[in-house]
């Protein structure tokens, strides 16, 4: 499933909307971080691409949101990652910042990223580039 999050439920309605003009089935979850949108991955490129356009436009729309709203937590986001032993955690963000992030990554690619750091800010081992290619047998020419 390719995911979508979304900070309001307006512009998740009409991601879902959109989708549906398209022929495309969304499931929605909710998230502690937001609300989900889920849409199955054996679709077309062409239609993949139309609906990365749509949510492009909509989180424009939700930095705008946000930035028209006021209090504390209406200028936070956060991502919700799994550290190496099991345990949920989230890195809070500005608003800005997440929404730089989600139009460029999708949540799951975020969320691999954030469990990376996770994974190595734990290593007791720190390894250069070179090392950990080696290792992975990729190069020798370090």
């Amino acid at each position: 499933m390719i995911e979508y999050i979304f900070f309001d439920a307006n512009l998740q309605n009409k991601f879902v909307e959109y989708a549906a003009g398209l022929g495309v089935a969304a499931a929605l979850q909710d998230d502690p971080m937001g609300l989900v949108v889920a849409i199955p991955e054996d679709i077309g490129e062409d239609v993949e691409d139309a609906l990365e356009e749509c949510y492009s436009r909509l989180q424009e729309e939700q930095s705008d949101l946000l930035a028209q709203a006021e209090g504390g937590l209406k200028q936070l986001a956060g991502f919700r990652y799994t550290m190496p032993d099991g345990q949920s955690r989230m890195v809070p963000l500005p608003t800005d910042t997440a929404s730089r992030l989600l139009s460029v990554f999708s949540l799951e690619e975020v969320q691999v990223l954030f469990e990376a750091v996770a994974r190595n800010a734990l290593s007791c081992e720190e390894k250069t580039l070179c090392q950990i290619l080696a290792e992975d047998g990729r190069s020798t020419a370090c």
